[in-house]
């Protein structure tokens, strides 16, 4: 993680002692020896990329007692630099361009009371509500690994105990969304609280049979999966197939499990799983005081800065990249995303990484890069805005790192390329640019996005192309996923089957780490694209990884095309839907003035008291008035309760006026 700037200290400004309390953290979170931290060498070079940096950063403040902000924590920095920050913000001293963590997290008074959602689980939950174009009914996360030597007399047991002794220790577990929007802890003898295992006995099937029965439970987790407002949010099964063989199987939603959490999840389960006996560390917080501890977020300075650096610089922002496209994404229907999947070698990706290190980026940084260049060479021109998925867990407690939730968040990233870079400088350049964005993390990209789109005049996702990469979870972490776990025999997770549904998202990399392989996987609406165009742009973006394993790749000059943007002919392919970008206006329009009838008035009555702010214009827009996603979706549930009439959130976005819904509470339809 990186800020703006950092002090220019040396150690022999800053106590030996704390330079080497620093070291010792490192050594600790890069799981090395003390004489293999030099003060003088950065964290990168170490070994440590921007995920590490988060478990490093709640260490610092456990055993220095110093609330650094993740924005302080600069991968660049060496012990000595690091040191010198702490020992200035212990001294009550600073420099005006670095900042404490301005919040402390606290336990909740009551842990069986609701509290909100995190913006990203917002836009999950209004989603699944059918509320944006490319939404399902779940947002969820499909796996399934293979097993060998299983106990099946024992397994199903084991496991269904790990369940319920997991869902005592991971509170989240047995998360439940409410109608309203916001979310609660189920207490454990609520009959509907613990997971219950499902179990599929092929172990007599013939292999064709065995086969066909796999594909079908496939086919219905990937796309049915489990919804925390209507049960529970997480589905596993095991599958018992012939020869001491089986598939687990987990379906998670993303409203209650990210990207980080399905290591801590693993982890935990497949320790209890082993060990009848087993105790995990406790944990001294819950998911829900940390999202509890954040709605004071936004009333601090920190917050405020943040805000305004982003503010400033939206109006600027490109459009999403001009990727071609077959179908209109408001009129699709998606109901499973399509994949392309590859690998790269362990020897190769330890040989890309150890370049990496060369070049003073992380592994992600530069897989960035080389997602852009295809980007750019599959859309026409090198200035577009991108998504990324952060693990952002702000380290407000030592805890936090060990907890299961959706803490990520997204970020939106402005690509502008160079005509014709080196790839180290590309790679360095994006380095450069995540670490600003970075620096100004208590804004999230739903919060940008938001606000982007209110000033376009558009309810269409701003930026459905999406970068995530999760490489370094498994070094945060400390350790990987075991090979073995007691009944359930031996772990194969090179032997995976996996499918993501996330709504407002047409495409998706995703990088991550198996067995120290590099596993790189497009997930994309198939509906939207020619099968042939996005071969061709998975193949670019693998060719490109694989000349980083030379040093050659880092020097040769990347190819792009000469069109800075593809804007030129904006107006008219805007409206035509076939690109990924934001129309000018939502459709139709009515003749301004005061509310015409009692439907109007009742409509103008609710966002006054919804909004709290006067409603006096029948063409008042919800969202330039201050509502969001969220409070729409309250807003016609109430109208609804109260015998006003239905309206799906999807046709009330086509013009979200007083007029507008008027009409459509007048004439409702099914679209």
């Amino acid at each position: 993680m990186t800020s703006a700037s950092a002090p220019e200290h040396t150690a022999e400004q800053t106590s030996a002692d704390l330079v080497d309390a620093v070291r010792a953290v490192w050594a600790d979170a890069l799981e090395t020896d003390l004489a293999a931290v030099p003060a003088d060498a950065s964290f990168l070079s170490l070994g440590g990329d921007s995920v590490l940096a988060v478990r490093m950063a709640a260490m610092l403040r456990k055993r220095l007692g110093t609330p650094l902000a993740l924005a302080d924590v600069r991968v660049e920095q060496n012990a000595a630099q690091l040191a010198a920050l702490v020992h200035e913000r212990s001294a009550g001293s600073g420099t005006g361009a670095l900042r404490p963590l301005p919040l402390d997290l606290r336990r909740r008074e009551d842990p069986d009371a609701p509290f909100p959602l995190l913006p990203l689980q917002q836009g999950y939950f209004v989603g699944q509500q059918d509320a944006w174009e490319l939404s399902y009914r779940s947002a969820h996360h499909y796996v399934d690994i293979g097993l060998e030597d299983i106990d099946a007399d024992e397994a199903p047991e084991a496991l269904q105990d790990a369940l319920e002794r997991l869902a005592e220790h991971q509170a989240v577990l047995r998360a439940r969304i409410l109608p309203d929007g916001r979310q609660r802890i189920l207490p454990l003898d609520d009959p509907e609280a613990v997971p219950q295992l499902q179990v599929t006995d092929l172990r007599d099937a013939d292999e064709e049979t065995a086969a066909a029965r796999l594909a079908e439970i496939r086919h219905e987790m990937s796309t049915e999966g489990p919804d925390p407002s209507r049960g529970c949010g997480l589905d596993m099964r095991l599958t018992l197939m012939p020869g001491d063989r089986a598939r687990l199987h987990s379906s998670t939603s993303l409203l209650i499990i990210d990207g980080w959490s399905s290591g801590v999840f693993y982890r935990d389960l497949f320790a209890l799983v082993s060990d009848y006996n087993a105790v995990l560390a406790p944990l001294d917080i819950d998911y829900g005081d940390y999202v509890t501890t954040l709605r004071d977020l936004p009333g601090t300075e920190a917050w405020q800065q943040d805000r305004d650096w982003w503010w400033d610089r939206l109006d600027d922002f490109p459009l999403p990249p001009a990727l071609p496209l077959v179908a209109d994404p408001a009129e699709v229907r998606p109901t499973l995303m399509g994949t392309r999947q590859a690998v790269l070698a362990p020897e190769r990706w330890s040989a890309l990484r150890r370049l990496c290190t060369e070049h003073g980026v992380t592994p992600s940084a530069a897989m960035f890069a080389a997602f852009a260049a295809a980007v750019a060479r599959a859309c026409g021109h090198r200035r577009f805005l991108l998504n990324t998925l952060q693990l952002n867990r702000l380290p407000l407690h030592p805890d936090v790192s060990r907890l299961v939730g959706a803490f990520s968040s997204t970020m939106l990233l402005p690509v502008e390329l160079p005509a014709a870079p080196v790839f180290a400088d590309l790679a360095g350049r994006a380095q450069q640019d995540i670490g600003d964005a970075l620096a100004h993390n208590l804004i999230t990209g739903v919060e940008v996005s938001r606000e982007l789109g209110r000033r376009r005049g558009t309810h269409r996702p701003v930026a459905p192309v999406v970068f995530q990469s999760t490489l370094g979870v498994d070094a945060a972490l400390g350790s990987e996923v075991p090979q073995e776990a007691g009944p359930l025999g031996a772990i194969d997770l090179l032997s995976h089957h996996q499918q993501l549904r996330t709504p407002q998202v047409a495409l998706e990399v995703r990088l991550f780490e198996l067995r120290g392989e590099l596993v790189v996987v497009f997930s994309l609406v198939e509906e939207l694209f020619a099968g042939a165009d996005v071969d061709r742009m998975f193949a670019d973006l693998m060719a490109t990884v694989e000349s980083l394993v030379e040093p050659e790749g880092w020097a040769a000059v990347v190819g792009l095309p000469d069109a800075v943007d593809g804007e030129q002919d904006g107006p008219a392919r805007q409206t035509s839907g076939r690109r990924l970008s934001v129309p000018a206006a939502a459709e139709g329009g009515a003749a301004p003035g005061p509310p015409r009838d009692d439907v109007e008035r009742a409509v103008a009555a609710h966002w006054r008291k919804l909004l709290d702010c006067p409603v006096q214009e029948r063409t008042a827009d919800f969202f330039a008035l201050g509502g969001d996603s969220l409070l729409a979706v309250r807003m016609l549930a109430s109208l609804a309760r109260e015998g006003l009439g239905r309206v799906t959130p999807r046709r009330f976005l086509r013009q979200p006026t007083v007029a507008g819904l008027a009409a459509a509470l007048r004439e409702p339809d099914d679209r």
